[in-house]
């Protein structure tokens, strides 16, 4: 593949507004030993009167707000003014919390290393660690959103690993390891623990697990623990979800945050009653769908004499009165020095020669006659003669070209076309030239097969909508994928049917029944296996011809680790049936359908398919010895791609450089 030539090399760098530090500029009032071993080389200096994320608290004594920015501490009058800074460097300072007294700041910060929570002055001064970063193995300890218990002894802190589920802890300000306070080994996640004036209950969101994809309300609800009983009870059922918890001094208030119309908003409950309404629609946005590394919400406090809240959203600081008037801003200005680490500048080589290798070839399929092979790389559709031709461009057209399947005769090739404004399945003759469009309405195509006599091919469907909204739309082919087929020359669409989860159409020299894998629901309607099955082209009388199944092998220690496993594997199983059989990712059936090849984990084998009829036969590959049909593993490395020769007795896949 010939591109045009790229002279010179790539230097990579951090670009940032920044300067170089001056000879002995400190990096923080209180770096010391804990300090993080990387020195700041450059400062970001600036001044703003805006941000994003602030996490604050306001003084036992009304006259002071503490809030983090960009990872430092600083405090203003509770009027307002110009920022005092209190911590600097290049450690990531957050959460600050004043003690009852307001003599000491507790706060999280990575300055040693890892997560923990520090105590500082609040006049300023040399920080002190609280906890010390414990880890188990690989997974170190995080800490977030420290509180005060009102005696001013303890500090309550959210403890859990880079994946969440944190649970309560409580941290006796003198020292000691701390006591895991509620939580248990549940899989409940506890996050932004809250006071009132009764030191007996602590607030706080749960939800459960750490975190979601595409995650739906609710997520998050309030919860109350009893330190006396060790009771936990649910305080809130809110479809928006119910997260960072406050409570005000006279104990007559309970402030939190909650969705609605899309947007995040503060509702205040009066706790003798029950009653809520919203205090302010909208404030900042949540991080409920995150793994929310510094908590669903930022910091907010009320005011000692509990008519106020202090809060920051829309870049500001607000003072938010609890009887519904309008919210009075409190301007802040910060002279910021951000403290950036050594520049990480280096020249990285790279091949301008006229021609490279392609790092990955993608679903390459061989000629009937098995004298070329038909690929995509770099988006384009190629095609080279075995055993060491020219790659050549069957197209020039500027759009994405995937998916080709070569007609019976060899003669030309289907694939189909993507790019952001359509998608169809083309046609082109083996040698390239003109390039007939095949559909009439766009739509999302995707893996065409040609039938054995030429007349039809068959693919996969879904809607532009479709692909924009699925989970994943290669696995799970839109909300509304369907197979269709079109005629060989263009035309017409005529769907068969909807995919449900299948996917991988082909054939064997029978042109009347379609090969598909994936789902098969259970006659009674509950559940269903994972199979290679057939349809007519009308999708009705469905065939299953065989299931593919594998499992980890076991060892007299426990499950033996796949190279190819992301499993988390226990160490406890003892006997082979305990151990769960999972499907293989493909399975397709040879042109001869008396073979069919199985990719297992980027494995691929080989399997004979008996024909016994009733029963579906079922083969476990990885037990080839014991498999009740002839098993061979073809790959030592793995591969991908893989698909059948025109034969029946050759598997092509690809591998990576």
């Amino acid at each position: 593949m010939r591109l045009t030539p790229i002279r010179g090399s790539l230097a990579v760098a951090l670009a940032l507004a920044v300067v170089t530090a001056p000879p002995g500029h400190a990096q923080s009032s209180g770096a010391g030993s804990d300090s993080l071993p990387l020195e700041a080389a450059r400062w970001a200096r600036f001044t703003t009167s805006t941000g994003t994320w602030i996490s604050l608290d306001v003084s036992p004594d009304g006259q002071t707000i503490v809030f983090d920015l960009l990872g430092d501490l600083y405090t203003i009058p509770i009027t307002g003014g110009t920022a005092t800074r209190l911590t600097s460097g290049l450690a990531h300072d957050m959460q600050p919390r004043f003690s009852p007294d307001g003599s000491r700041i507790a706060f999280v910060s990575d300055r040693s290393g890892d997560d923990n929570v520090w105590v500082l002055p609040a006049a300023g001064g040399a920080p002190r660690a609280l906890t010390k970063g414990e880890s188990n193995a690989t997974l170190s300890a995080t800490y977030l959103s420290p509180e005060w218990t009102p005696d001013g002894q303890y500090i309550v802190a959210s403890k859990g690993t880079i994946f969440g589920n944190e649970k309560l802890w409580l941290y006796h300000v003198k020292g000691g390891r701390g006591l895991q306070m509620a939580g248990g080994s549940s899989g409940l996640r506890f996050l932004g623990a809250a006071f009132g004036p009764d030191e007996r209950y602590v607030w706080f969101a749960q939800r459960n697990g750490a975190w979601q994809y595409n995650a739906v309300l609710p997520q998050y609800q309030l919860a109350v623990y009893d330190r006396e009983t060790g009771t936990r009870t649910t305080m809130s059922a809110r479809y928006g979800s119910a997260l960072r918890p406050a409570l005000s001094p006279d104990g007559k208030w309970l402030a939190y945050a909650s969705r609605h119309d899309a947007e995040t908003g503060l509702r205040l409950r009066e706790l003798a009653s029950g009653e809520e309404r919203w205090l302010a629609h909208p404030i900042q946005r949540d991080e409920q769908e995150s793994i929310a590394n510094m908590d669903v919400l930022p910091g907010y406090s009320f005011t000692p004499d509990s008519r106020a809240i202090v809060i920051s959203y829309g870049g500001e600081i607000w003072r938010v009165p609890v009887d519904g008037t309008d919210p009075a801003k409190i301007p802040f200005t910060v002279n910021a020095e951000v403290a950036v680490g050594p520049a990480v500048a280096f020249d990285y080589p790279i091949d301008d020669a006229p021609t490279f290798t392609v790092k990955q070839i993608r679903d390459a399929v061989p000629s009937p006659d098995g004298n070329r092979v038909a690929f995509t790389a770099l988006d384009r559709l190629y095609v080279v003669d075995l055993p060491d031709g020219e790659p050549r461009r069957l197209t020039d057209q500027d759009v994405g070209e995937y998916y080709p399947t070569w007609s019976p005769d060899g003669s030309a090739v289907a694939y189909v076309t993507w790019d952001d404004r359509e998608g169809h399945i083309m046609r082109v003759g083996a040698s390239g030239g003109r390039v007939r469009q095949l559909t009439q309405a766009s739509a999302y195509y995707q893996q065409p097969a040609w039938s054995p006599d030429g007349a039809r091919i068959v693919a996969m469907r879904a809607s532009a909508r479709d692909l924009k909204e699925a989970i994943d739309p290669f696995v799970f082919n839109g909300l509304g994928a369907e197979y269709v087929w079109v005629p060989a020359g263009g035309g017409d669409v005529t769907v068969i049917g909807p995919t449900q989860g299948r996917s991988r159409p082909h054939f064997t020299s029978d042109p009347e029944r379609i090969f598909l894998y994936g789902f098969v629901p259970a006659a009674s309607g509950q559940g269903g296996t994972t199979a290679l099955l057939s349809i007519r082209w009308d999708n009705t009388d469905v065939k299953q011809h065989l299931r593919v199944t594998w499992r980890l092998p076991i060892t007299p220690g426990g499950w033996e680790a796949s190279k190819t496993s992301d499993l988390l594997m226990p160490r406890d199983f003892t006997r082979e049936q305990q151990i769960p059989q999972a499907s293989a990712d493909l399975v397709m059936m040879a042109p001869t359908g008396d073979l069919a090849l199985a990719q297992v984990n980027n494995d691929v084998y080989v399997v004979t398919v008996p024909k016994v009829g009733g029963t579906v036969p079922t083969v476990l590959v990885t037990k080839p010895d014991s498999a009740p049909m002839p098993v061979r593993k073809l790959t030592d490395i793995g591969g991908e791609f893989a698909t059948w020769g025109a034969d029946g007795r050759t598997v092509h896949w690809s591998i990576g450089n």
